[in-house]
């Protein structure tokens, strides 16, 4: 007869999440969790082989927690789609410090990054649709953009910076229009050079 254990992998998941928003993946040990739970490390060891399974699923919550928040903002109606992305992305970094670390701040030494168009597609799709621009040119709009707010996001999970979601509509606003004056004027050279 099989060991009956007290907590579903489930449960024990959901521990290690929390654990993790209190005291980062560093803090996601045998005891540590255990001690979230109330209890041994043993049911924790009874349903995952070792503690780096217990992290890679805290890995994959934090991510579907994270695509939760960006299907959210996009949906909500409250700005338009790209706006929200991005506006959601440093929503998660205010609110989920620790889990926003984890996701998109940690060393990626080791780890195979690949470019994935399809994954951006939806985004990719906006900017051709609201600019007017190829592609190719998306690609790099969204890169540019992106790399905006990522600052802002990682600059507010570490507490550098404590800016309000006005402040961060307005900043994003900001760019989106630069960006966008700048792409617009590129466009408008090149027309030029093939008169």
């Amino acid at each position: 007869m099989p060991p009956k254990f007290k907590f579903t992998r489930e449960q024990i998941i959901t521990a290690a999440l929390d654990v993790t928003r209190k005291n980062g993946i560093a803090g996601l040990t045998a005891r540590g969790l255990a001690a979230e739970l109330g209890s041994s490390s043993k049911p924790i060891f009874g349903l995952f082989q070792n503690m780096e399974e217990v992290q890679n699923e805290v890995l994959s919550a934090a991510y579907m927690l994270y695509h939760s928040y960006i299907q959210k903002g996009m949906t909500d109606e409250k700005y338009p789609p790209y706006k929200a992305s991005g506006i959601a992305y440093i929503q998660f970094a205010k609110e989920e410090k620790e889990l926003f670390k984890l996701l998109f701040m940690r060393d990626r030494t080791g780890e195979k990054i690949e470019e994935n168009r399809e994954e951006m597609r939806p985004m990719l799709n906006l900017i051709m649709k609201n600019l007017g621009i190829d592609e190719d040119k998306a690609y790099f709009f969204h890169l540019e953009l992106w790399l905006y707010v990522h600052g802002i996001a990682t600059m507010i999970a570490t507490n550098y910076l404590e800016w309000d979601i006005e402040f961060i509509d307005k900043a994003l606003t900001d760019a989106y229009q630069g960006l966008k004056n700048h792409y617009a004027a590129r466009s408008t050279n090149n027309e030029r050079k093939n008169l």
